[in-house]
């Protein structure tokens, strides 16, 4: 009855754990003050395979574009010019870091607007999410069929 006990403290651990794992945060929201006449730069982390969404709104001022590009790890500029609400998504196909330039220059006011962008991982082609959730899934039906299978016989 221990073992019984400790195996599904075990299993309620890993479970835990898992979802922890899992529920690390791929989408950022990070609001950005961009004064006139200047660039912020703002660094995301990438790896092969990653599919990457980037949208900003601009939140407040009389500015409704701004110049946007985007530096790739294997130093491809992508240049979307002058751009108001914005939405673009592409599927990374280096590992590295990927930089997101917000160009104030040709305003005379500060612009103030949220970037939302959001990292979904694959494994093995697979999206991050449903392969864990069909791990715990294996692991779970081997835990079973060891616990049965070590089980006496009536």
């Amino acid at each position: 009855m221990s073992n019984l006990r400790r195996s599904l403290v075990n299993m309620l651990i890993i479970a835990a754990l898992l979802s922890v794992v899992i529920g690390i945060a791929q989408a950022t929201i990070a609001s950005l003050t961009i004064k006139a006449g200047e660039e912020v730069t703002h660094p995301i982390n990438l790896i092969a395979e990653d599919r990457v969404l980037i949208q900003y709104k601009f939140v407040e001022g009389n500015v409704t574009a701004i110049q946007f590009s985007i530096s790739f790890p294997n130093g491809t500029i992508r240049d979307f010019k002058t751009s108001g609400d914005f939405s673009h998504s592409f599927i990374s196909d280096i590992e590295g870091e990927c930089l997101l330039h917000f160009v104030n220059t040709d305003q005379k006011e500060d612009v103030r607007l949220t970037l939302d962008y959001e990292i979904q991982h694959y494994i093995f082609g697979i999206p991050q999410m449903l392969f864990m959730v069909i791990l715990i899934a294996i692991i779970s039906v081997v835990g079973v069929a060891i616990f049965i299978g070590l089980s006496p016989k009536p």
